[in-house]
């Protein structure tokens, strides 16, 4: 255990047992002070952060710097690794990093103050990957009752947004779809795969519809809604944290906990999810909740476009790609002429989100989690879906098509 990593649990017990001052103020080197300035104030740094001094010698490029793909890596006037505000939070570089020099930012002392200081209400919101992460025993109730327990005023499925993310891309594709030769890109769900777009494939971004992610959608809704309020959102990525910090969305959520974060959260304050109480509140769809895992977004905006526009004379084809290297082949050959289908997904990880680098289970296991959560579901779809129409009409949309209207009040919701 690194000595970052170290520190963040010795201050969150100190936090817990009401002795953070004390604690902070035994920290007597350089390195730990710059460490818990790290861990208490997480929001400037990247996704991906330097905890020590890099061994790795000054000839060539380091392993790190070859790994990243997004260039974010580089070298100071005295060869030194620095992380750039490029990083998306791909994580290579850490698989890459032998002398564990990089590691993924923690925002859970800071979350744990958060909490504590009981100041404003603050919101957990879960990932549609959340399904047996902490446990095939777990259900949603559950966990939301875990989360209460933690101090969260309340706990928020992301799912339900990525069911009015989901109407979005339907109705989107329904406009801009009119001819074989048409396609569009998915654009609401992996930073990752939009930050390939966007800076290595910019000729392609026209045909990125203007939707931002569930994620961003759900933690605005909620400042929307009860504006003194925090967000929290949890999941199995580290790109999470990078898009969270982006300029043009950065009012929507404040923190990002991983699942494995969350889960040693969990384990400090002994609280054991599987033991709670079902607190049942679901309002996702079936296809809200598959954006977890590959092809989910394409099998989602499929069902409901043929919900929504059962005449339509050309159908959605779809294709897809996960993984970094996937990803980067398709788009390659997009924009060398390659159309083969007019609904184009790209997953970061192996997998989707499912295969995310802070999962807590085998990706494949998560896949069928997330599966069995979307069969269960009562409501097939956004369009049939009650509480999607409910909180569109909370927001001020007199209609699902006004979710296109990008002079609206409303449009930086989604």
């Amino acid at each position: 255990m690194d000595n970052y990593e170290k520190l963040n649990r010795r201050l969150k017990k100190a936090l817990i047992n009401d002795s953070l001052e004390e604690s902070l103020g035994e920290l007597c080197t350089q390195e730990e002070t710059a460490l818990a300035q790290l861990l208490l104030k997480p929001e400037g740094a990247p996704a991906v952060i330097k905890v020590k001094k890099c061994d790795c010698g000054d000839e060539g490029p380091h392993s790190c710097e070859v790994a990243c793909l997004f260039n974010a890596i580089e070298r100071d006037e005295n060869g030194n690794v620095i992380i750039t505000g490029s990083c998306v939070g791909c994580g290579d570089c850490l698989d890459a990093c032998s002398e564990q020099t990089l590691t993924g930012r923690k925002d859970s002392l800071a979350v744990l103050q958060l909490l504590k200081s009981k100041k404003e209400p603050v919101y957990a919101m879960i990932a549609p990957a959340f399904s047996g992460q902490f446990s095939e025993e777990v259900s949603s109730g559950k966990l939301r009752s875990a989360f209460k327990s933690m101090g969260f005023y309340g706990m928020i499925e992301v799912a339900l947004f990525a069911d009015i993310l989901t109407l979005k891309e339907a109705l989107e594709f329904d406009r801009l779809i009119q001819s074989d030769e048409d396609f569009v890109l998915t654009s609401c769900c992996c930073p990752m795969w939009l930050a390939m777009i966007k800076r290595f494939y910019k000729t392609l971004i026209p045909h990125v519809p203007p939707s931002v992610s569930p994620m961003v959608a759900c933690g605005r809704t909620i400042k929307k809604i009860q504006p003194d309020a925090k967000t929290v959102f949890i999941g199995p990525c580290l790109a999470k944290k990078a898009e969270a910090r982006e300029k043009d969305i950065a009012d929507a959520v404040d923190y990002v906990l991983t699942f494995e974060e969350t889960a040693e959260l969990f384990e400090l304050l002994k609280i054991e999810p599987k033991e709670m109480p079902e607190d049942e509140k679901d309002h996702s769809s079936g296809a809200g909740r598959i954006y977890a895992r590959a092809s989910g977004v394409s099998e989602a905006v499929h069902e409901t476009l043929k919900r929504l526009r059962p005449d339509r004379k050309i159908p959605l084809s779809a294709m897809q790609a996960d993984g970094v290297p996937a990803c980067k082949r398709l788009l390659a050959d997009l924009n060398e002429g390659g159309l083969r289908a007019n609904f184009i997904e790209g997953m970061g990880c192996v997998g989707g989100c499912v295969g995310g680098p802070k999962s807590l289970i085998d990706k494949n296991v998560a896949c069928d989690a997330v599966n069995l959560y979307a069969k269960g579901a009562e409501i097939k779809t956004p369009v049939d879906n009650p509480y999607v129409l409910e909180l569109l009409h909370m927001l001020g949309y007199e209609t699902v098509e006004a979710l296109l209207d990008r002079d609206s009040d409303f449009s930086r919701i989604f």
